[in-house]
């Protein structure tokens, strides 16, 4: 919101201007110096409070305090009091070893999603976001738990969880006959493209109409899905499910599923950027469609601010666009890399739970990336579902890794190494000039510019006909003639 945000702003200029007075940077006997630089920090801060607001909605509630944003945590204490006095005297205990560790783990999943979704939190979140954040981490203490595990015993403890699982699976290669009109087949001359209309074509289209949302910038999504299918021809030596046809990567996917999900997602940004915040506590609405749509519109933001990334700005900015592209990439694949090490179908529902997992929290870690690259001064600290979501996939690379590092480490062909080389020498190449050599000579240019400008107020005749010397006492003060005027 933006009120909270300008106050915040202005304790943080007075700080800044008490800490240079504190310091000795400031003469707190000259009052003009002072005056010059608190009004040079509020100058500063108005202008960064100005971007805000021009990037982020107006929000109107009612502070209504609903269930879902109060803490529960006497009636969560007495429902999980009442649970384990159950299990405790009630219950007779199974005697099968398995099924009470299954419970065992449930019980302990339970009571840390609990914990964090039921108490009292120093950020006014809603329930909701507040489940996704305990689901992180139980996500990450699980991928941890398979990273120390053996290869052998990891891929048998997935059964424990599905009993089909644990067992190796053949790779579908996508590749093969590229034609897109067979003649040779005269029953169904576009057999090739029917082939390829499977369950992840509307899978690609509704995981970029997602990113889209999380991004909310048409270039960076462009770039993520052009880089992947780059990555696509670079590993399919390594998993020959990345084996497909030239029109499959670039028409099916690039243009039709990617281009038309990050079209649909952008008409989408545009909607909720137009959108009226406004919101109003459940029981203070009268009608009971009024009703029904306060509570769809739950799950929207609750205010909008546009990303507007700037990467070229500064090199902060720029690595951390970079650093962004390149999680984004990591993620992408570890989808790939972990179906083959832990042999799971692509069909299966721990699959698309996993990618229901990243729709809900890569949203919020989103907005906190762009919090703390926006606005580093009140967002000291990088946020922590974003820290948790690049711990996950960190996790996942080094569980890929370990499982199978004899597939990882096959060799690149030699063009594709070459190739690499050739982009990332040129992305070297562009930064040092935009944000080093294109500084030096700018910074060059403006000293010429003023040592060129110096001579011509050095010889601006005066008042008395006599001309100022060129001295450093003049350039600093003026004329003696001027100072003896300033004090007199």
């Amino acid at each position: 919101m933006t009120k909270p945000e300008s106050k915040k702003s202005g304790v943080a200029a007075g700080k800044s201007v008490g800490e240079q007075v504190n310091n000795g940077s400031v003469d707190p006997a000259c009052p003009d110096q002072s005056t010059a630089i608190k009004a040079k920090v509020m100058k500063q801060t108005s202008r960064e409070n100005l971007h805000r607001r021009n990037t982020e909605c107006e929000v109107y509630d009612d502070g209504t305090n609903t269930f879902f944003w109060r803490a529960h945590t006497v009636t969560v204490l007495f429902i999980l009091t009442c649970a384990l006095v159950y299990v405790t005297l009630l219950e007779e205990t199974p005697q099968d070893t398995a099924y009470n560790t299954k419970r065992k783990l449930s019980c302990n999943v339970f009571i840390i999603c609990f914990f964090i979704v039921f108490k009292k939190h120093s950020t006014n979140l809603v329930s909701y976001w507040r489940f996704w954040l305990c689901v992180t981490v139980v996500y990450e203490l699980f991928l941890i738990f398979i990273l120390f595990q053996t290869v052998h015993d990891g891929r048998q403890f997935m059964k424990y969880i599905d009993p089909k699982l644990g067992v190796p699976l053949p790779e579908r290669d996508y590749g093969g006959n590229c034609l897109i009109y067979d003649p040779g087949n005269t029953t169904d001359p576009f057999h090739n493209i029917w082939d390829k209309m499977d369950g992840f074509v509307p899978a690609h289209f509704l995981g970029w109409y997602i990113k889209t949302l999380m991004i909310r910038d048409w270039w960076m999504c462009m770039i993520i899905s052009v880089m992947f299918e780059f990555l696509e021809y670079s590993l399919e030596h390594q998993l020959p499910n990345f084996s497909e046809c030239w029109w499959d990567h670039w028409i099916m996917d690039v243009l039709v599923c990617n281009g038309l999900g990050i079209y649909c997602g952008m008409k989408t940004l545009a909607w909720l950027s137009m959108k009226p915040y406004q919101w109003q506590g459940l029981w203070n609405i009268p009608t009971y469609k009024g009703k029904i749509k306060r509570i769809a519109f739950q799950f929207t933001p609750y205010s909008w601010v546009k990303f507007e990334w700037k990467p070229a700005s500064n090199l902060r900015r720029w690595l951390a666009v970079l650093g962004i592209i390149f999680m984004f990439l990591l993620a992408e694949l570890n989808t790939f890399y972990l179906k083959f090490v832990l042999w799971m179908p692509p069909e299966h529902y721990l699959v698309l739970l996993r990618l229901v997992f990243f729709v809900n929290v890569g949203g919020v870690a989103m907005r906190e990336i762009y919090d703390f690259m926006d606005d580093p001064k009140f967002h000291k600290k990088l946020g922590q579902q974003a820290w948790l979501v690049s711990a996950i996939t960190v996790t996942e690379f080094l569980i890929v890794v370990k499982y199978d590092p004899h597939t990882i480490m096959l060799p690149i062909p030699s063009l594709i190494i070459q190739c690499w080389f050739l982009g990332i020498l040129l992305i070297l190449i562009w930064t040092m000039w935009r944000f080093f050599i294109r500084d030096i000579t700018l910074r060059y240019k403006e000293t010429r510019r003023r040592k060129q400008e110096a001579p011509a107020d050095w010889d601006r005749p005066l008042g008395n006909g006599s001309t100022a010397a060129p001295s450093g006492r003049s350039k600093l003060n003026g004329s003696s003639e001027t100072l003896r005027q300033r004090k007199s």
